[in-house]
């Protein structure tokens, strides 16, 4: 992908386009944001989801971020589905403690050592609490009235569908 641009024989991957009144292009400066830099910031802020630590990562400052956050859709939209996506991870970390524990080794005045688990319950609480409501309905039986309610509404979709053809 490395077309030449004008007399100069530069190629495109030098160049990137300045806005204003009158769009121009310009050569790319380490202060610019290029596809792998938001590719590496995204990726780490999933990771991490540490703007810091993402912004360290891609070779950016935390305002520049934030600056291109602000003003690129596209980045906007990566950045909530990458923070999406590590409070998901984070959620079944917590889940996988509350339901398995984590080992802790107790140590005894005669030296002698102990494993055990620990379980912490107001972790599962919280998660319980999160998700109570999708969880029961789930559980629940749609009430037969509802169920009539949806036969008779696919009922005249599908007449609808046979009278158009």
């Amino acid at each position: 992908m490395e077309k030449r641009v004008g007399r100069g024989g530069r190629k495109s991957k030098d160049l990137v386009v300045a806005g204003g009144a009158s769009p121009q292009a310009r050569k790319v400066s380490k202060r610019d944001w290029t596809k792998a830099k938001e590719e590496a910031f995204v990726s780490s802020l999933a990771e991490t989801c540490n703007v810091t630590a993402a912004a360290e990562a891609a070779g950016v400052s935390v305002s520049g971020a934030y600056d291109h956050r602000r003003k690129v859709a596209a980045f906007r939209a990566s950045w909530a589905e990458a923070i999406a996506t590590a409070y998901q991870r984070f959620e079944l970390v917590m889940l996988d403690r509350a339901l398995n524990g984590t080992e802790k080794i107790v140590v005894r005045k005669d030296g002698s050592e102990e494993r055990m688990r620990e379980y912490p319950n107001q972790i599962a609480m919280h998660l319980l609490k999160m998700h109570r409501e999708s969880a029961m309905e789930a559980i629940e039986e749609p009430a037969e009235a509802e169920i009539e309610e949806v036969r008779e509404r696919l009922f005249q979709k599908l007449q609808r569908l046979r009278s158009r053809d």
